[in-house]
């Protein structure tokens, strides 16, 4: 019997612009998880959307979730006060769901 590995999808060519549609469409909701971690951390928010907004891709830190069959992308920013955060966020049909936030060290 052969067993064929599901072929993973391609990662978003245009994923910064992706994220800045949901955000400005409001197509986004928090993960439990998200809003756990924010709160845990004192990040909120807005500092989560400002660093979506003009944070970079991190490549490296981007995986796929087999469980989902999704890619879960990270993004880098700096919030206003300064902060060096890491958002990670995937997307379905109906938009972007940010899955967790965490401090850089």
């Amino acid at each position: 019997m052969l067993f064929v590995k599901n072929k993973r999808p391609a990662q978003l060519k245009d994923l910064l612009k992706k994220i800045h549609n949901c955000i400005e469409e409001e197509r986004y909701i928090q993960t439990k998880h998200a809003i756990q971690r924010g709160s845990e951390r004192e990040i909120e928010l807005p500092d989560v959307l400002y660093v979506l907004k003009s944070g970079q891709h991190e490549k490296n830190k981007t995986t796929f979730d087999e469980g989902f069959t999704s890619w879960k992308y990270a993004i880098r920013g700096k919030t206003l006060s300064d902060l060096d955060i890491r958002v990670i966020v995937a997307f379905d049909e109906t938009g972007m769901l940010i899955i967790t936030v965490m401090h850089i060290t």
